[in-house]
C-alpha cells in the first residue's frame, strides 16, 4: 500500500484570503431599489460612526465568492468524507435526519422567553428525553441544563457538595483514579474539593483495596469513568461503590463514554450516584472544535432536590418550569440547555428505540475489539485486554527505528486517514488512542489498518518517509507550539 495513491489527490486549488482577491468595483450582489422612503444615513446613525470605506476591505464578484469558500471547504476534513477515529472524542456519523429535526421551525424558531403555554411542545420534548436519559442510566432525575460534558461534571461534583453541606460537611476531598478524563480533577478543584489521586492496577482499572487505602470520613466521593480512558471496563465497579458508600461518600461516574454500554448495563444498577452524559457524542451531534455539545446530569432521588433550577414537570396534560426547590444548587445555565442538541438526542433515540442503542453499542465494541487485534503485534498494546468502545497502544515497537508517534500520526495524512488522538491517556507514554465508533464498515477499519501496517513497515524499512511526513496534505509540519502561544488570527492590510 502506498500513501502516494490513497485519498490525497484532485482538484484543490491554491487559494490566498478573501482580502486578497478581487479588484476595485467588482461587487457580488444585487440589491433591488428599496420602496422606503429615502433617508440619509447621518439623520440615523451619528456623522461620527459613519464612514464611506473600510480599508483592504474586499471587493469581489459573487463567483469570487463561491468558488472561494467552496475550495476552503476542500481543505478541511470531516466525518462526511472519511473515517475520524479520535480516540475518547466518539467523532460518528451524524444522522442527517436529526438535523431535520432540530431545524423544524417549531423548534429552530422558539424564543426561549416565550411563556410556558407558548412552549408546550419544546417542554414535552425536554420532559420526555429526561424520562429517557434516567431509565437508560437506571437513575431517578436527569437535568438537561449543562452545555457540556465538563459542565455536566462541575454540576454533578455541586450537586455531591450541597448533599453534604445538607447534611452538616461539604467535606474536604475527591479520590479520583489516573484513568479518568484530565477534566474531572479541574470539576473537583473548582467545587473547592482537594484531589487525591488514585492508581490504576496492573490490569488498567481501579483496584477496590487501593480505594479504601485512601478512603476516609474527609473523603465526598469519587469520580470514575467507566469505561476509562485506556477503553477498558472498570469491572470493580460495585465493590468500589460499596467501599465509598460505606464512609458515607458518593460515586460520580463520568459517563462520557457511555456509548460503550448503551442498553447492555446502567450506571445505577453499579452503584452510581450521578453521572453526566455528553450527549453530543452517545446520542449524535458528534462535536468538534468547541461545540456544540450538551451534558446532562442523572442523579439518584437522593440528589434531587439540589437539582438546577428550573425543572421541568409534568402537571396533568400540561408541562410547567418548576423553580420551587428551596436546596437547589441554582441555575447552571442561561435557559435550559442547548436546546438544539437535545432535539437531536431525542430523535435518535426514538429512532433506534432500545435494541437499536444497544446493537449501537455492540458494533461499537465489535469495531473497537476488531482494530485491537490486527494491529496487536504490529504496535504495542500496553493493556492486552478485551477493550470496550476504543483501544490505545503505543510506540514502543517503533521508538528502536527512531519513529514516534507523533510521526505515526502524520504519516497517516498520507494515506487519507484523520490521525487518532495521539499522547492521551497520559498514564501510556507514547499513547495512541483509536475509537471506530458504530458508524464504520469493516471494509473502512480493514483500509486504515492497512495504512497502519504500512506505516509500521516503513518505520522498519529506515523511516526516513515517515519522520518527513507528511508529505500529500497542503502543509507539512507546522510550529503548533508557537501556533498555540503565539496565533495570528486577524489579518491587517499591507501599509
Amino acid at each position: 500500500m502506498s500513501g502516494e495513491t490513497v485519498g490525497t489527490r484532485g482538484l484543490v486549488l491554491n487559494e490566498p484570503l478573501i482580502f486578497e482577491q478581487g479588484s476595485p468595483g467588482r461587487v457580488g450582489y444585487s440589491l433591488p431599489t428599496s420602496d422606503v422612503r429615502e433617508v440619509k444615513p447621518d439623520r440615523l446613525i451619528p456623522k461620527k460612526l459613519l464612514r464611506d470605506d473600510i480599508p483592504g476591505f474586499p471587493e469581489v464578484s459573487e463567483v469570487d465568492v463561491v468558488r472561494h469558500f467552496t475550495r476552503m471547504s476542500q481543505w478541511n476534513y470531516g466525518i462526511d468524507l472519511g473515517f475520524y477515529p479520535l480516540g475518547s472524542c466518539t467523532m460518528k456519523y451524524n444522522p442527517r435526519l436529526n438535523e431535520d429535526m432540530a431545524r423544524l421551525p417549531g423548534f429552530a424558531r422558539a424564543h426561549p422567553y416565550q411563556p410556558e403555554e407558548a412552549s408546550q411542545g419544546a417542554l414535552q420534548l425536554l420532559w420526555e428525553l429526561e424520562q429517557y436519559l434516567a431509565e437508560i442510566c437506571g437513575m431517578d432525575r436527569v437535568s438537561l441544563q449543562p452545555s457540556a460534558g465538563a459542565h455536566g461534571e462541575l454540576t454533578g461534583i455541586m450537586l455531591v457538595r450541597a448533599y453534604h453541606t445538607s447534611r452538616g460537611n461539604p467535606r474536604k476531598k475527591i479520590l479520583i483514579p489516573d484513568s479518568a478524563h484530565g477534566t474531572n480533577p479541574a470539576s473537583s478543584a473548582v467545587c473547592g474539593y482537594q484531589i487525591v489521586p488514585v492508581k490504576s492496577g496492573p490490569r488498567g482499572v481501579v483496584e477496590p483495596q487501593a480505594v479504601a487505602e485512601v478512603m476516609d470520613d474527609e473523603v465526598a466521593g469519587i469520580m470514575v469513568t467507566n469505561p476509562n480512558t485506556l477503553g477498558i471496563f472498570e469491572d470493580h465497579i460495585v465493590e468500589i461503590a460499596k467501599i465509598v458508600h460505606g464512609k458515607g461518600g458518593q460515586v460520580y461516574c463520568d459517563g462520557a463514554n457511555l456509548n460503550a454500554f448503551v442498553g447492555i448495563a446502567r450506571p445505577g444498577d453499579m452503584g452510581i450516584d450521578v453521572i453526566q452524559l455528553n450527549v453530543h457524542k452517545t446520542f449524535s451531534t458528534p462535536h468538534g472544535g468547541g461545540g456544540p455539545g450538551a451534558g446532562p446530569v442523572a442523579m439518584k432521588r437522593h440528589l434531587g432536590p439540589f437539582m438546577p433550577v428550573p425543572t421541568v414537570e409534568k402537571k396533568g396534560k400540561e408541562f410547567t418550569l418548576n423553580y420551587k426547590l428551596p436546596k437547589s444548587i441554582g441555575k447552571v445555565r442561561s435557559f435550559y440547555g442547548s436546546f438544539g442538541v437535545l432535539v437531536r438526542a431525542y430523535t435518535y433515540i426514538r429512532t433506534l428505540g432500545p435494541t437499536g442503542l444497544r446493537r449501537a453499542a455492540e458494533v461499537a465494541v465489535i469495531n473497537a475489539n476488531y482494530i485491537l487485534n490486527q494491529l496487536k503485534g504490529t504496535y504495542h498494546l500496553p493493556y492486552d485486554r478485551f477493550c470496550k468502545h476504543e483501544c490505545v497502544f503505543d510506540d514502543a515497537l517503533q521508538v528502536p527505528d527512531n519513529v514516534k508517534t507523533l510521526d505515526i500520526a502524520k504519516r497517516l495524512m498520507d494515506y487519507g486517514f484523520h490521525p487518532p488522538t495521539i499522547y492521551f491517556p497520559l498514564i501510556v507514554h507514547g499513547a495512541l488512542m483509536i475509537e471506530p465508533t458504530e458508524t464504520e464498515s469493516k471494509e473502512t477499519l480493514d483500509q486504515f489498518i492497512a495504512a497502519m501496517k504500512a506505516i509500521a513497515k516503513e518505520a522498519k524499512e529506515g523511516g526516513d518517509v515517515v519522520r518527513a511526513a507528511p508529505h500529500n496534505p497542503r502543509v507539512s509540519r507546522m510550529d503548533e507550539t508557537r501556533a498555540a502561544r503565539q496565533p495570528n488570527l486577524r489579518w491587517r492590510p499591507k501599509a
